[in-house]
């Protein structure tokens, strides 16, 4: 009987201390998250590190909490109190963990000082595109344009080349070339790809005070290439984000198409001339 209710005991401060642990660590995650929101459309507010620093304090909570837990548990006691030495904590983990494990969380320590990318930025690694939604301790969760997460262990990214369209500058030029036949109007064809770019309402003008007392034009297109079929015209159009740059250069191949067709300007299919010799 005694047993019993000394296993009883121990059962009901196992739990008690789970259930302190877990509210402690919704109560640091609600605070971090109404922080974040409350800061979010303040200029340069970056929401990275508080992200980041939130599971890492969540992760020590419930470390704190599984160990205050195991000393109750005779028989786990020394595991509990190593956990609960500082300098224990590292060779714990190390001792339960994989290398891989370990890789990633100081990989995502990296991530944070260091700061390739941030919270909101769109980036590119090993072709997968989206916009970073989470920073962790494991891994980076990025959202792409079909709304699905793309998870990515943090030890990955520290090896992989990273196209970051945000840091520093959001600003997206978008290049678009078009092959026009030979005996189309070169002239009207690069004016009308000007044009078209000109007045596309997500269209920015990216010249500075100086470029504009030098008269340096509004849009900029030229002839790239004499290729076999076509005569290449290239025309760059300038965003004000990756996101207004990709509407911006679908609107634009549509509406320079329909004014390539209403003004008789040819783009031709791929052609060889063939000459047959007569044998005399």
């Amino acid at each position: 009987m005694i047993n019993i209710l000394k296993d009883f005991r121990l059962i009901i401060a196992i739990v008690i201390i789970l259930i302190i642990t877990i509210v402690l660590a919704t109560i640091v995650d609600k605070l971090f998250m109404r922080f974040i929101r409350r800061r979010i459309g303040v200029n340069d507010f970056d929401s990275t590190g508080y992200k980041f620093l939130k599971h890492l304090i969540i992760t020590i909570i419930y470390i704190i909490g599984i160990a205050f837990a195991l000393i109750q548990i005779p028989e786990l006691k020394i595991i509990g109190h190593s956990l609960l030495a500082g300098a224990g904590v590292i060779s714990i983990i190390a001792g339960l963990a994989s290398q891989q494990a370990l890789s990633n969380i100081m990989s995502g320590i990296f991530l944070v000082i260091f700061k390739p990318f941030r919270i909101n930025d769109k980036i590119t690694i090993n072709n997968f595109s989206g916009v970073v939604e989470d920073i962790n301790l494991r891994q980076v969760v990025l959202k792409d344009m079909e709304n699905n997460r793309i998870i990515i262990p943090n030890s990955v990214i520290s090896n992989q080349i990273i196209l970051n369209t945000n840091m520093n500058d959001s600003k997206c030029c978008k290049i678009i070339e078009i092959g026009i036949g030979y005996d189309s109007d070169i002239d009207k064809a690069l004016e009308i790809m000007k044009d078209e770019v000109a007045k596309h309402p997500l269209f920015i003008d990216t010249r500075t005070a100086a470029n504009k007392k030098n008269n340096v034009p509004l849009v900029v297109a030229r002839v790239v290439a004499l290729k076999d079929s076509s005569v290449n015209l290239k025309v760059w159009a300038w965003a004000k984000d990756a996101s207004d740059g990709f509407v911006l250069y679908c609107d634009l191949l549509y509406s320079i198409k329909k004014r390539f067709d209403a003004e008789k300007i040819e783009i031709p299919f791929p052609q060889q001339v063939i000459t047959v010799k007569k044998e005399l």
